[in-house]
């Protein structure tokens, strides 16, 4: 079949390798020069299979409360008049009880867990390289209250057979040894050994060149202007520069989604939640991470890739704006700085991105109402996590087959 995939982060990307090696003629569609370079350009590097859950939690909205105003916030809320942002505000309440942090968590488990076999697969037959670890993530807790908290997480993963090691701060400094300066700031840790990292900008170029070489087509900088839809099917999609036929169309805009998807009659609860992050290049490597770090009381994640530090994180609700708020900076160097002063922060790229997040925390991928028409997201902060399963569950449902795990209630009528 003739498959056009609309954009080119890394679950675009990985879509298109899957469905090339499935067979289908495959066109990638991205108004950038090059794949990776807007959600997936410089987002934190963790690849999270075991530290993955729904931001909507019991007990989050008077926790949301006070972290609006810590005074390194890790939460932003810039209110506006947009129907958009309190609908998906509402949902995200809604969703805030134990029963619904249960099942959201463990379809979010399910998904990870597949994407990571499914991503040791995929770098078993490319050999891509991209500065990874396989060293896990630590959780850090800075308060005894954050360490009794995670006992929820602990009983997920344990339901879900995830590895993880519940630590102490002297098992934490083993894990990390750079923490044995600091360790009077903490009081243990969650360990998912099972968790990598790496930078998601150069794997999905890589995977890119590797789908090209696959016979996959990418059409760069190129507006989307919508879809040709005739008597409830697809027929293509329209450019600024195109009309390109096609017999199914994957749509993995990210936080764009739901702008082209409206006008279609199809509501997708995403929403632009934005984190940002700065690339700190190395100058003492004993006062650095060795793999991943989430720092609990920032909401903050600090990653060694080779000879850098990415440091990522917070959450700004304020739509679709991109700007670069020197407060933000501020949170991201305090928080690095005072568990790994081992970098330069003067010389540190600073950088945003808008995640696309779903009420539930749940992608949205499989089926819509519209024959041909796929979605593959909403993975909001799990994209880089959650790409390579995403990309084979897409890839079995455009080409008919059964997913290998079960992906019905991923799909967006789980809304309706």
């Amino acid at each position: 079949m003739r498959v056009i995939v609309l954009g080119a982060g890394i679950v675009g990307v990985t879509s298109a390798y899957q469905l090339a090696k499935a067979g289908h003629t495959v066109t990638v569609v991205d108004r950038q020069k090059g794949p990776a370079l807007e959600t997936s350009f410089a987002n934190a590097g963790e690849v999270s299979f075991g530290y993955c859950s729904p931001w909507a939690a019991p007990g989050i909205p008077m926790k949301a409360l006070r972290l609006l105003f810590m005074k390194h916030a890790p939460l932003i809320l810039r209110p506006k008049i947009d129907g958009a942002m309190l609908s998906w505000l509402l949902k995200m309440l809604s969703n805030c009880t134990s029963e619904r942090y249960a099942l959201n968590k463990s379809r979010m488990l399910r998904l990870a867990d597949y994407s990571r076999i499914a991503l040791a697969a995929l770098r078993n037959e490319t050999a891509i390289e991209y500065d990874q670890r396989m060293q896990g993530t630590l959780q850090l807790f800075r308060t005894r209250a954050q360490l009794d908290a995670s006992a929820k997480d602990v009983k997920a993963l344990a339901a879900d057979g995830i590895p993880y090691e519940v630590v102490d701060r002297d098992a934490c400094a083993r894990i990390e040894p750079a923490l044995t300066y600091v360790r009077d700031k903490i009081v243990g840790g969650l360990l998912t050994p099972k968790d990598e990292t790496g930078d998601c900008f150069k794997f999905t170029s890589a995977l890119a060149t590797k789908a090209e070489q696959l016979g996959v087509r990418f059409s760069w900088g190129a507006e989307i202007r919508g879809l040709d839809i005739e008597a409830a099917r697809v027929r293509g999609v329209v450019t600024n520069g195109e009309m390109i036929p096609a017999d199914a169309v994957v749509v993995a805009l990210g936080s764009y989604s739901p702008l082209l998807l409206k006008c279609h009659g199809i509501k997708l609860p995403v929403y632009p939640v934005k984190g940002y992050s700065l690339t700190i290049p190395i100058t003492d490597p004993s006062r650095a991470p060795e793999s991943t770090i989430m720092d609990e009381t920032y909401k903050i994640a600090i990653t060694r890739l080779g000879d850098r530090i990415r440091v990522g994180g917070m959450a700004e609700i304020s739509g679709y704006t991109n700007d670069l708020g020197l407060a933000r900076r501020s949170t991201l160097e305090h928080s690095v700085m005072d568990l790994f002063p081992g970098g330069d922060v003067k010389e540190a790229t600073f950088w945003s991105g808008l995640r696309p997040m779903t009420p539930d925390g749940t992608p949205t991928i499989g089926h819509t109402k519209i024959a041909g028409l796929f979605l593959n997201t909403g993975h909001g902060t799990l994209g880089w996590t959650m790409s390579s399963g995403s990309a084979r569950v897409i890839a079995d449902l455009v080409s008919g087959r059964k997913p290998e795990i079960d992906a019905t209630d991923l799909a967006v009528s789980r809304y309706a």
